[in-house]
């Protein structure tokens, strides 16, 4: 069996998933619910052993790297780190009903990557045949992760709120009632953030390591490293915000979706659209 086939198997769990999620938030049964994060459980797992199978076939051709190298890769990576994240938050917290938000994140990732692209290893370019790969890329996307869990807690946030405040009451026997307290969606978001920034810290910090590793300079300014410095600093802005001015509720949702928004075009959108030093992540 290849990693081909156990990553269209996770693609298709992942659909499973976000439409029971869906049936969870329609029916508000438990049942579903449980089924539900067990087909996430089970397309994790899957997935998980599909990177690790890509892995070994690239050694057995001969050109043997971490597949997380090209595009599709990292796209596979990420959609991997978002389920891996949000499980951890699902066990800490059990608030199922995040799933609906955020698996549709890790669906569309799988979903692009398997239809849309090129899915062939290939040898390492010069500039990436080091471990810094690792060091990067793990920390870099686990951040992205947290950030795209962050985004879908803020969203549901943003849909409470507003429908609290529109009925001038708290959610009563409605769907809104699955969702968690809008102040416990507001303390998760922040929860999510304050994981996330030192993981895109500690990024940036092993990426200007590997950018001297590779072109003898720490950091050149290249669209890849600006993006990601902006990045930086809207998530810094909103701890900042949240310590000293005290912002939370609907700004600070709004501005984690900016970040996640930010966040999106430092990763795709400066590989597809810039050129630069990163030119080979397209």
């Amino acid at each position: 069996m290849t990693s081909s086939l156990f990553f269209n198997i996770t693609t298709f769990a992942y659909l499973i998933s976000m439409l029971v999620f869906f049936a969870f938030l329609a029916s508000r049964s438990k049942s579903v619910g449980t089924a539900a994060i067990a087909v996430t459980y089970g397309g994790l797992f899957v997935q998980t052993v599909a990177i690790g199978l890509r892995w070994k076939e690239s050694y057995d051709m001969g050109v043997g790297h971490a597949p997380m190298s090209n595009l599709y890769e990292s796209i596979v990576f990420f959609s991997w780190t978002i389920v891996l994240i949000y499980a951890i938050l699902d066990i800490k917290y059990k608030y199922r009903v995040i799933g609906a938000f955020v698996m549709p994140f890790a669906l569309l990732g799988m979903a692009w990557a398997q239809l849309g692209m090129n899915t062939g290893i290939e040898p390492l370019v010069p500039a990436l045949q080091s471990n810094w790969l690792l060091y990067h890329v793990i920390t870099c996307f686990l951040g992205y992760a947290a950030f795209a869990v962050a985004c879908g807690i803020s969203i549901m946030y943003l849909i409470k709120a507003g429908s609290e405040a529109v009925a001038d009451k708290p959610a009563g026997n409605t769907l809104l009632a699955m969702f968690p307290p809008t102040k416990v969606l507001d303390d998760l978001n922040y929860r999510s953030i304050m994981i996330g920034f030192p993981l895109l810290t500690l990024g940036i910090i092993t990426g200007a390591a590997w950018a001297n590793y590779a072109w003898g300079t720490y950091w050149s300014w290249d669209p890849k490293e600006t993006w990601s410095l902006i990045v930086w600093f809207v998530y810094a802005a909103f701890l900042h915000a949240r310590i000293t001015k005290g912002w939370v509720g609907k700004r600070a949702a709004w501005l984690s979706i900016i970040g996640f928004a930010a966040t999106i075009f430092c990763y795709l959108g400066v590989n597809l659209f810039l050129s630069g030093l990163h030119s080979y992540g397209k």
